[in-house]
């Protein structure tokens, strides 16, 4: 016996098998109980989705000898036949195959007879828009008054070319993309029926290539299966599909996230060794930061992302200390690079560039922080007093860079802060000073981090729940490292996790929020008591929208 396709073996039979479609499968069967059938139905949606199986299904639903009912027994000659393809009064015709008009008044001619058999002749016609216009003009005045034995099914993917006079005259259905989830199950089934074994993480890698197809996930399961046999590795799979692991791509955008150049160029180095295509990298790259953003701007992503729920949990700690702006900058670099790699006779080297400039880019400040930066430069400023070069700030389109010490003057060296000036700084100069060393990550965490004690050598620093769990060992080791270079003393480095119900001092942004919001409610209040913008109100009876300051020393 020939091999049968799993598409083919495992094509559902009944309304309850339309993984996905649910909602078009619920109005079928309601419009079957209560005897309110329509004589003409449009299937919508992308391929692969199941409309010409809800067709057959319908079909068999309409024609079942036990019926008409909302689950045909699958057995009756009408049932067997329509499963096959074979039905004498159930005709499937190809819309691309059967364009003219003859071909339509043939079909016209065939509908004044009585079906041979069944209850319903019933006229499936797929891709339906590819009929000539000829040809709708000819369907057209069947549609208007059909006999009462026919039923006319259409499926196609671009109903926007199906002419107004018939889409008005069809009950219209939009069959959805399916859900990688969904998918996911469906093949874990059929896993399980064909004795298959395989593991969730593959078969969540092939339900996400057919892109909400799954005749195309089947498709590729059934190259799988062909390559492996009946035992699958995620190896095989990932090398199969030409696909990166999502692993790999996880630690690449680590990389970039903590400057670290080396790594992201011995990642490179990896992805050219195992012969991946540096455009496919590059794209899933740029589905990997999109899903960051959403998962940044998102508060529940379930229903714009494929991603299960730990995977969400680990993709919101890897990006908890940094600022949306990174992220958009690196999705808008990466989708300029992936149309530069179509044309670039050196596409290793061209990946390179891409990544270093992205781990060498200055860090996005968050645009308190920038006021705040701001607001201590006028005041020394406004106070004649100079600053040194470190302590300059240049602001562009929502960043800060920081400009670099100034070079050493030869045969003098520069001398670093006595060990006491820092200490008296305390924890704000610790965490002043990572950032100064480009440490971004450990920096950002430790602003959202609360000091709970600094006695020399203990330093005990609390986090909440979100930001705890990227303090592990590796983390704790490098800011106990800092500290110690900070101090000039031995440090040891303990880590609270924080409860929502403690009672904690502030962290350095949580301060600093709190005295933006004190300035901006004092500003109000001396604009509003200002004698000249009282009477401005009382005449004009107006009211005060937003206040911009002049002169922030008044403060």
């Amino acid at each position: 016996m020939s091999y049968l396709v799993l598409a083919r073996k495992w094509r559902p039979q009944h309304f309850d098998d339309l993984v996905g479609q649910e909602h078009v499968a619920q109005t079928l069967k309601n419009a079957i109980t209560a005897d309110r059938v329509h004589h003409a139905f449009l299937f919508t949606g992308a391929r692969g989705v199941g409309k010409t199986s809800a067709a057959r299904i319908f079909a068999k639903a309409l024609n079942c000898d036990l019926g008409p009912t909302t689950r045909p027994c699958g057995e009756c000659p009408s049932c067997v036949e329509i499963t096959h393809g074979q039905g004498i009064d159930v005709l499937e015709i190809d819309g691309a195959s059967n364009t003219g008009v003859d071909d339509i008044r043939e079909l016209r001619d065939n509908i004044r007879y009585l079906p041979s058999r069944s209850r319903y002749k019933i006229f499936i016609i797929d891709e339906v828009h590819m009929l000539s216009i000829n040809a709708f003009n000819a369907l057209l005045k069947t549609l208007e008054e059909p006999p009462d034995h026919a039923k006319f099914i259409f499926a196609t993917t671009e109903p926007h070319k199906i002419p107004v006079t018939i889409l008005s005259r069809c009950q219209r259905f939009d069959f959805k993309k399916i859900s990688s989830q969904a998918v996911q199950q469906r093949l874990r089934f059929i896993a399980e029926q064909e004795k298959i074994a395989i593991s969730d993480n593959s078969l969540t890698t092939i339900a996400r290539s057919g892109g909400g197809s799954m005749r195309d996930a089947l498709s590729t399961f059934d190259q799988v299966i062909a390559f492996c046999g009946d035992q699958i590795g995620d190896d095989d799979v990932q090398n199969l599909l030409g696909l990166i692991s999502r692993r790999l791509l996880v630690a690449t955008l680590e990389a970039v996230l903590d400057r670290d150049t080396r790594q992201v160029l011995a990642l490179i180095q990896k992805i050219d060794h195992h012969g991946h295509s540096f455009r496919q990298f590059c794209r899933q790259l740029v589905e990997l930061t999109r899903e960051l953003v959403i998962l940044k701007v998102v508060e529940q992503p379930q229903e714009l992302i494929d991603l299960n729920a730990d995977e969400i949990q680990d993709m919101r700690a890897l990006i908890a200390p940094v600022v949306l702006e990174d992220l958009q900058r690196i999705l808008e670099i990466l989708i300029r690079a992936e149309a530069d790699l179509a044309t670039s006779h050196f596409p290793r080297l061209t990946m390179e560039m891409v990544l270093v400039r992205l781990a060498s880019l200055p860090q996005g400040i968050a645009v308190a922080t920038l006021i705040e930066r701001l607001e201590v430069l006028e005041r020394k400023l406004s106070g004649g007093l100079s600053l040194p070069p470190q302590a300059v700030k240049s602001p562009s389109p929502g960043i800060i860079d920081e400009v670099p010490p100034a070079q050493e003057t030869p045969g003098k060296k520069p001398e670093a802060p006595p060990v006491a000036e820092r200490s008296e700084q305390g924890w704000a100069g610790l965490v002043e000073f990572v950032g100064k060393r480009r440490r971004p990550r450990i920096s950002a965490l430790l602003e959202q981090a609360s000091l709970l004690l600094l006695e020399l050598p203990r330093l005990r620093i609390g986090m909440p729940g979100k930001y705890y769990l990227l303090a592990d060992s590796e983390m704790r080791q490098a800011i106990q490292d800092l500290a110690t270079e900070y101090f000039a003393a031995t440090v040891k480095v303990e880590v609270e996790k924080l409860g929502n119900g403690d009672n904690i001092p502030p962290s350095l942004h949580q301060e600093r929020a709190r005295q933006e919001s004190d300035r901006q409610k004092k500003l109000k209040e001396n604009a509003t008591e200002h004698p000249l913008v009282k009477s401005a109100l009382d005449i004009f009876g107006g009211k005060i929208e937003t206040i911009k300051p002049i002169d922030k020393g008044f403060i």
